[in-house]
């Protein structure tokens, strides 16, 4: 089948990338869906921060390849073996393929599956397989997803069935920045009500981990950026102190308003000073926990004197530490009672023509979630 979809060639072009156009527009072949595979048609694909470090060549993948990780879309053709799904079925996608046998899938944390990771790496679906073509050459998979294109072929463990009343452009969202954020809160932070936490960061991720914190019932939920607009709109969805990081005094100001620190700090860019900033907000017994993936070869410095002494501790958060099936269903009943507002993160929507211009704004900070609208 054919279809239309975006291929990155070849990384790290300069911006602005409307110019330099990195993500190339293609006539693509489609295979239809192997073993335990579905053919999915798209209807929103989200441009996420990880998408933009893989263009920008901080994140290295196997090229050519289509992008692309969040997204939302309908069943139109199910594989052999796939038994619980059928076509016309609504699906979010989740980028770890989880493989369902591996001991961490066994072990309930399916978020760390490795079949998955070796799949990503290699640029195929959990099969080995490979379901893209241009002009009879194999295009990679990024995430086992590829939902910058009209259809994708993914892994039965790339999806989670939703209900049909959840508008698609914005369940779209619960595949990554919900499941990563809010999930970073959660599940890895466990935070409790009444406790007070910070969020450095505020990007669509960065945002749900405020969502996160005002589900939890925390008490002061701090947000730090860069970007007023961003600041503002972390304080509409529920922050109660908002400080700007490249303000000199804020990092002060934010210590002696919690006489010290916070007991949760989230770091949600991705960014070595953000790191920074997050460990210098950890109070003593504090917990700093990560959900922003840096640069592969990024490196970040703490005293291990001072991580004793001061019995803090450091965590890593990927896709919110979440079981897929069980947390994108409870996220989005939150999100249909009004608890989860996620469609005030979605701040724009693009036709697939437009993705280069989209990431150009996304890296200039001018848009937090903007998503591709296919129309499915």
């Amino acid at each position: 089948m054919k279809m239309r979809g975006a291929v990155l060639f070849e990384a790290g072009l300069p911006q602005p990338y409307a110019i330099s156009k990195p993500l190339v527009i293609e006539d693509l072949d489609i295979d239809g869906p192997g073993e335990g595979e579905l053919l999915v048609e798209m209807a929103y694909a989200g441009l996420c921060r990880s998408d933009l470090s893989t263009i920008a060549g901080a994140r290295p993948r196997p090229m050519p390849v289509v992008p692309g990780h969040e997204a939302s879309g309908i069943v139109r053709e199910v594989g052999p073996g796939v038994k619980d799904l059928k076509p016309s079925d609504h699906v979010v996608m989740v980028f770890v393929m989880s493989c369902g046998g591996c001991s961490d899938c066994v072990g309930g944390r399916p978020n760390l599956c490795g079949s998955s990771s070796g799949a990503k790496a290699k640029g195929t679906l959990i099969s080995g397989h490979r379901r893209l073509k241009l002009n009879g050459q194999e295009i990679n998979h990024a995430a086992g997803i590829s939902c910058f294109a009209e259809y994708a072929v993914v892994s039965r463990g790339s999806v989670v069935k939703i209900d049909k009343d959840v508008p698609l452009e914005d369940a779209s969202l619960f595949g990554c920045a919900v499941i990563t954020g809010v999930g970073a809160v959660v599940n890895t932070g466990k935070v409790y009500p009444g406790a007070d936490m910070a969020v450095v960061g505020l990007g669509g991720v960065g945002l749900n981990a405020v969502l996160g914190g005002v589900v939890c019932g925390a008490n002061r939920i701090i947000a730090v950026d860069i970007n007023d607009s961003k600041l503002a709109l972390a304080r509409e969805l529920g922050a109660t102190h908002t400080f700007n990081s490249t303000d000199p005094n804020a990092l002060e100001e934010i210590r002696d308003l919690t006489d010290g620190g916070l007991e949760f700090v989230f770091e949600v860019a991705g960014a070595i000073p953000a790191w920074e900033m997050a460990y210098a907000l950890t109070r003593r017994g504090g917990t700093l926990i990560s959900a922003g993936l840096a640069p592969a070869k990024a490196e970040f410095s703490f005293s291990p004197y001072q991580l004793v002494s001061d019995e803090r501790a450091i965590k890593g958060s990927y896709m919110g530490s979440s079981v897929p099936e069980r947390d994108v269903p409870r996220f989005i009943n939150l999100y249909k009672r009004g608890l989860l507002p996620v469609q005030k993160i979605r701040t724009a929507t693009i036709g697939l023509e437009d993705i280069n211009v989209g990431f150009d704004r996304l890296s200039d900070g001018e848009e937090v979630r903007q998503a591709i609208a296919f129309g499915g």
